[in-house]
């Protein structure tokens, strides 16, 4: 039986949703402008590279949320540690003065999953943060 949002590899069929938040250090609000388009472009190659569907993304100034459907050989620890430390890589190399106090992430994370239920309200959740944001910084 086939569900909307089922995915499959060849040994797996599956339907594995994980929300990521990711806060930079010391909660800076590093992402806007140019650095918070470029952001966004590296979480979408780096899952595009690992099969890894993205459901939803916002970044916002202080903090970044990510839904991504992945096939169950990653972790969500795993898909964390790959998202933060390919991200912090490129975006210190490219943004030096994001380098101020010498890392890009926190070292701790929020991950939370979901299945077919709870995919969409979660998708609405993450549209709904940037609107909220901006409304309350009158950005």
């Amino acid at each position: 039986m086939h569900m909307a949002g089922d995915r499959s590899t060849r040994h797996a069929h599956f339907n594995l949703n994980y929300h990521l938040v990711f806060t930079p250090k010391y909660r800076r609000r590093s992402f806007f402008g140019p650095p918070r388009e470029r952001l966004m472009e590296i979480f979408t190659a780096t899952c595009a590279e690992r099969d890894w569907l993205i459901r939803g993304m916002e970044v916002m100034p202080d903090h970044v949320h990510i839904f991504v459907s992945c096939p169950p050989k990653w972790s969500p620890s795993d898909i964390a540690k790959i998202l933060k430390g390919v991200s912090a890589r490129l975006m210190l190399r490219e943004f030096p003065e994001l380098r101020r106090r010498g890392h890009l992430w926190t070292s701790s994370y929020y991950v939370g999953s979901a299945g077919n239920i709870s995919a969409d309200v979660i998708q609405r959740y993450i549209g709904g943060q940037r609107k909220a944001q901006v409304d309350d910084d009158g950005v």
